[in-house]
Parts: structure tokens; C-alpha cells; sequence
């Protein structure tokens, strides 16, 4: 593998930084690494763009999972980006879109493009699998439970109690 180039160096800084900079929960400096903000979740297809719609997705994530850290498995360099694949963990002990904390720890392999502008951040977009994740966070959970939990996480509705009877 060649040495990385100038700007590919920078960038890499700028990613690593960024990374520890979560980790640390210094949210400042994690946006001072984007000109604008913006993140996309590919699995959820959630857009946070902006300084106060992405501080406010770090602000509910680590409510709801207060020890959220990295581990970084690979980086990549592309013409325009930086790729990262990393190990997501955290313990849920804190609301996350309707589910309430389980106390359930997870470990999710995830990759990141930070993608760029020269050597500014313009966009973080994250892939992972949600079932991975989900699999590990309601385990416990009486079943009856999870149908109504993984509905609100997806934003969709709980069924009527009749509607529910009448389905039986």
C-alpha cells in the first residue's frame, strides 16, 4: 500500500479526531470538524443536518446510550472520502425512539463514508444492520412486547387493542 498523499493524511486526521472526539462526547469539537453538518443513516434513512438537528442526535443517542464508543477496525481512502468499518458499542439505558431502556449491551459492525471537498467534511453516512443491533438490545423482552417496540422504532403506529383481539 502506497503512503497516503497530503490530503489524504489530513482528511485521516480529521477522521480520527472526529471518532475520538464522540467517544469523548465533546460535541463542539465534533461539529467543528463539518463546515455544516450532516449525517445520514442509510438503515434508518434519517437525515441530521445542521448544528442543532445533529447536536440534537447526539444529545438522544448518548441519553440513550451514555457509553457509546468505537472501535475501529479498518480505514480506507477513496478519491472523496475516507472510509471507516468499526465496531458500534454502547449499553441501553435510556429511551431510543420508544423503546424503553432494556440495560442490554450491543456490538454492531458498522461502516462510516466521510465523505469530502477537498480536505473539508461535507457528509457522515453510516451503514449498519439494525436487526444486529435490535437482536441484542430486547433480548429479555417478553415477546409479546417486542412487536409493539420495533413498530415505534420504525415510526409506525401500535395496533388498536380490538384490531389486536380480532387478529387472534
Amino acid at each position: 500500500m502506497n503512503a497516503p498523499t497530503e490530503l489524504q493524511a489530513r482528511r485521516e486526521r480529521l477522521v480520527l479526531d472526529h471518532f475520538a472526539d464522540e467517544t469523548r462526547q465533546d460535541f463542539d469539537a465534533v461539529l467543528g470538524t463539518f463546515p455544516h453538518p450532516h449525517y445520514e443513516l442509510i438503515p434508518s434513512g434519517e437525515v441530521h443536518d445542521g448544528i442543532a438537528d445533529v447536536r440534537q442526535y447526539y444529545i438522544d443517542t448518548r441519553r440513550a446510550f451514555p457509553d457509546q464508543r468505537h472501535e475501529i477496525i479498518q480505514l480506507r481512502h477513496a478519491e472523496d472520502s475516507v472510509i471507516v468499518e468499526f465496531w458500534l458499542l454502547g449499553t441501553h439505558r435510556g429511551p431510543l425512539k420508544g423503546i424503553p431502556p432494556t440495560g442490554n449491551s450491543f456490538r454492531c459492525r458498522m461502516n462510516a463514508f466521510f465523505i469530502f471537498e477537498g480536505d473539508r467534511l461535507v457528509c457522515e453516512r453510516v451503514y449498519f444492520d439494525t436487526l444486529t443491533m435490535l437482536r441484542q438490545l430486547l433480548v429479555g423482552v417478553p415477546a409479546a412486547q417486542v412487536g409493539a417496540l420495533v413498530g415505534s422504532l420504525l415510526g409506525q403506529p401500535a395496533p388498536a387493542p380490538a384490531a389486536e383481539a380480532a387478529a387472534a
